[in-house]
């Protein structure tokens, strides 16, 4: 019943379509509107950034993600080093993968 109502009221609207004149009325609104919150929106943002980079530094944020980044690839070099995997298993996780990847890119609309 749902998609029959939705069918219609497109074929309705793609029927009934009108184009309404704007003769630059949007470009004259948009001019007219005050750009206080931008400006406002624009310089907290870089206060924020400009923060953050400063904590990034201030902490030693390069020291502790270097280490954090290592400390991954040793646990996971030490994890596959001493776990008993299959090729095979590595393979098949793979294709699925691929293939639920292939199947939602040509699902959506």
């Amino acid at each position: 019943m749902m998609e029959t109502d939705d069918k219609l009221l497109k074929q309705f609207f793609t029927e009934h379509k009108q184009e309404v004149v704007d003769d630059g009325f949007s470009k004259r609104v948009m001019m007219h509107l005050p750009d206080k919150a931008w400006r406002i929106s624009s310089i907290w943002t870089s206060v924020c950034t400009a923060l953050a980079i400063i904590l990034f530094f201030a902490f030693d944020g390069l020291r502790i993600l270097s280490g954090l980044i290592s400390d991954i690839i040793v646990a996971g070099w030490q994890y596959f080093a001493t776990t008993n995997f299959d090729l095979k298993t590595l393979v098949i996780v793979a294709a699925v993968l691929l293939l639920l990847g292939i199947n939602r890119l040509f699902s959506m609309e």
